[in-house]
C-alpha cells in the first residue's frame, strides 16, 4: 500500500509540475505533439521549465535529487536553462530547521549543545539531499563543520528503492536489451551505496582513508575528522575554507591557474582510481572547492564522502589496459580485452568488434574536450554493445558515473582540455610500475613475510617426503615434487645469472667512472 501511495504521489508530482509536457515536447513525431497538446490542455505554469523540473525533483526526494545533481554537470546534453536550475540542487536543497538540527546533535551526543560547542550556527551553510552542514566552534577553540543527517530519511529511501527494484524487474521481463544492462544488479548496487550514505560514521572513515591516500599528492585536501564527536547521525570535522569550483570567474580573478586546475583534477581522479582503487564517487561541483588561502593556494578541497568507489587489482589492470589501448588507438586490443574479461560471448569475432569500436572512437581523437560530446559517444557505444551482446558490469557503474562528473567539471573549467593527452602519460607510467622492475620488487617485499615463515620448514618437509615409502597414491605427488624441485633449480640458476649480470654491470660502470676520473686528473 505504501508503494502504491508513493507511485501515486510521483505521478501527481509529474502532472503538477508539468514534467510530462517537458518530456513530450522533445519528440518530433506529429502524433506525440498531438498527445502533448491533449494532456497539457488547460494547464498553465508561472515558473520556467527548468525551475519546474528542479522543484519536482526536490519534492520527490533524495534519489531524484541525486539524479538531478549528476545531470547538472552535463551541459552538453541539456539546454542551458535546465542545466542552470539543476545546478542549484548541488548544495541548495531546502534545509530543515536549525532548531531541529540542534536537537538531533544533542540527542546523538547525549549532551547539551553548549557543553560541546562554544558556538553553533543555527543557519546551515549547505543543504543537500541526505544531510545539511552547520559551522560551529568547539570548546577548545577549533573551528569545525557539523554534518547532520536529515530526519526520516530511511523510510523515504526504502520506499523509493522498493519501487526501483520493482521497476527493474519489470524492465528485465519486458526487454532483451534491458536484461543485458542488468538493471536489477545495478539497482542493488545503488541500494547498497545509498544505505552506506545514511551511516555518517562510515562517511567519516571514508574521509580518513582518502586523507591518508592523498597525503603525499599536495593537490587535494580532505578534512580531518573529530572522532570523539562522530555518530551515525552526526559527524564533526575540520572546517575547510574554499571557493566552489563552479565559481570559475571568482577563481580566475583570484589568480588561480584554471588550465592547471583542470589537469590537476584529472591527475587526482586517475590517482585515486588506478593507484589506490578507492575514489570519490560523488564529484559534483557542490562537493568540490578550491582553496584560496596563501599556504594552500590552488589546491582542491574534497567534501562529502558518503559514496566512495572501490576497485580490485583485476578491475584496475583491466581498466588501465583498456584506457591505454584506446589512447594508442589499438582497437584490436580493446576487442580482445572485452573477450578475455567475459564482457562479450566467447564466439564473438574479434575483427568485427574491433571495426565497430574503431568507428565509434576514431572521430573523437585529437579534438579538444569542448568539441567532444561524450553523450554521442556513449550512444554509439550502446548501439555497438547491443549488436555484440556486451554485458554491462554493475561493479563499474560508480566509476562510469564519476567519469561523467569528471568530464563535466573539466568542461566547465577548461573547454580546451584534452582529456586523452592529459591521462595517457599517467596511465602509461602506472602500467610500467605494474609490470616493470619496481613492480617485481614491490611484490617480493609484499610476499617476503609469507616466504620467511615457510622457508625454514622446507628442509624438514622435503626430508619427510623423501623418507616416506612411496605408494601408488603417492606417485602423482612424487612426480609433482620432483617437477617442482627441478623448476626451483632452474629458477635459482636464472636468478643467479641475473644477479651476477647486475653485479658485473655495476662493476663495469664503476670501473669506467674511475678510469674517466683518472684520465681527467692526468696532465694533458
Amino acid at each position: 500500500m505504501r508503494q502504491f501511495a508513493r507511485l501515486v504521489f510521483i505521478a501527481f508530482t509529474v502532472l503538477r509540475f508539468g514534467l510530462d509536457d517537458i518530456a513530450l515536447s522533445h519528440f518530433r513525431q506529429r502524433w506525440v505533439r498531438v498527445l502533448a497538446a491533449v494532456v497539457t490542455l488547460g494547464r498553465r505554469y508561472d515558473a520556467s521549465r527548468g525551475a519546474r523540473l528542479r522543484q519536482a525533483l526536490e519534492r520527490l526526494g533524495p534519489i531524484f535529487v541525486k539524479f538531478g545533481q549528476v545531470m547538472s554537470t552535463r551541459r552538453d546534453l541539456l539546454p542551458l536553462d535546465i542545466a542552470d536550475e539543476l545546478a542549484r540542487l548541488q548544495d541548495n536543497v531546502p534545509p530543515f530547521p536549525g532548531a531541529q538540527a540542534a536537537a538531533l546533535v544533542e540527542a546523538a551526543f547525549g549532551r547539551r549543545l553548549d557543553e560541546v560547542f562554544s558556538h553553533f550556527s543555527a543557519e546551515p551553510v549547505a543543504s543537500a539531499s541526505i544531510a545539511q552542514v552547520h559551522f560551529a566552534t568547539l570548546r577548545d577553540g577549533r573551528e569545525v563543520a557539523v554534518k547532520v543527517l536529515r530526519p526520516g530519511m530511511l523510510a523515504v529511501i526504502e520506499d523509493d528503492l522498493a519501487l526501483l527494484h520493482r521497476f527493474a524487474r519489470w524492465v528485465e521481463r519486458a526487454s532483451t536489451d534491458a536484461r543485458r544492462l542488468k538493471p536489477r544488479e545495478v539497482v542493488a548496487e545503488f541500494d547498497i551505496y545509498l544505505h552506506d550514505e545514511l551511516d555518517l560514521v562510515r562517511e567519516a572513515s571514508n574521509a580518513a582513508q582518502l586523507r591518508r591516500n592523498m597525503a603525499g599528492l599536495d593537490l587535494v585536501m580532505v578534512p580531518e575528522m573529530v572522532w570523539d564527536l562522530c555518530a551515525p547521525g552526526v559527524i564533526v570535522m575540520e572546517r575547510m575554507r574554499g571557493t566552489p569550483i563552479s565559481q570559475v570567474g571568482k577563481l580566475r580573478e583570484a589568480g588561480v591557474d584554471i588550465p592547471k586546475l583542470a589537469r590537476d583534477g584529472v591527475t587526482i581522479f586517475f590517482t585515486q582510481v588506478f593507484r589506490d582503487g578507492f575514489f570519490h564517487a560523488d564529484m559534483h561541483p557542490g562537493n568540490i572547492q578550491v582553496s584560496l588561502e596563501p599556504a594552500t593556494f590552488g589546491r582542491y578541497i574534497a567534501l562529502d564522502f558518503g559514496i566512495m568507489g572501490t576497485l580490485t587489482e583485476v578491475d584496475k589492470e583491466y581498466l588501465a589496459q583498456n584506457f591505454i589501448a584506446f589512447f594508442r588507438r589499438d582497437y584490436k586490443r580493446v576487442a580482445e580485452l572485452h573477450l578475455e574479461s567475459g564482457w562479450v560471448p566467447p564466439g564473438t569475432r574479434i575483427d568485427a568488434l574491433e571495426s565497430a569500436i574503431r568507428a565509434v572512437c576514431e572521430p573523437h581523437f585529437d579534438r579538444p574536450l569542448k568539441d567532444i560530446s561524450l553523450g554521442q559517444v556513449l550512444l554509439r557505444l550502446f548501439q555497438t554493445s547491443r549488436r555484440f551482446n556486451v554485458e554491462i558490469q554493475p561493479q563499474l557503474v560508480l566509476l562510469q558515473k564519476t567519469l561523467l562528473n569528471v568530464e563535466g567539471l573539466g568542461r566547465q573549467l577548461d573547454p580546451e582540455l584534452d582529456l586523452w593527452a592529459t591521462a595517457k602519460p599517467f596511465l602509461e607510467r602506472w602500467m610500467n610500475e605494474q609490470i616493470g622492475w619496481r613492480a617485481l620488487v614491490d611484490r617480493l617485499k609484499h610476499e617476503a613475510p609469507h616466504y620467511a615463515r615457510l622457508l625454514p620448514e622446507v628442509p624438514r618437509l622435503l626430508h619427510h617426503a623423501l623418507q616416506r615409502t612411496p605408494t601408488k597414491a603417492d606417485d602423482s605427488q612424487t612426480l609433482l615434487l620432483h617437477a617442482l624441485l627441478a623448476e626451483q633449480k632452474r629458477t635459482n640458476r636464472l636468478l643467479q645469472g641475473i644477479l651476477w649480470g647486475a653485479l658485473g654491470f655495476a662493476l663495469g660502470v664503476g670501473l669506467t667512472r674511475l678510469a674517466f676520473k683518472l684520465h681527467m686528473m692526468l696532465p694533458t
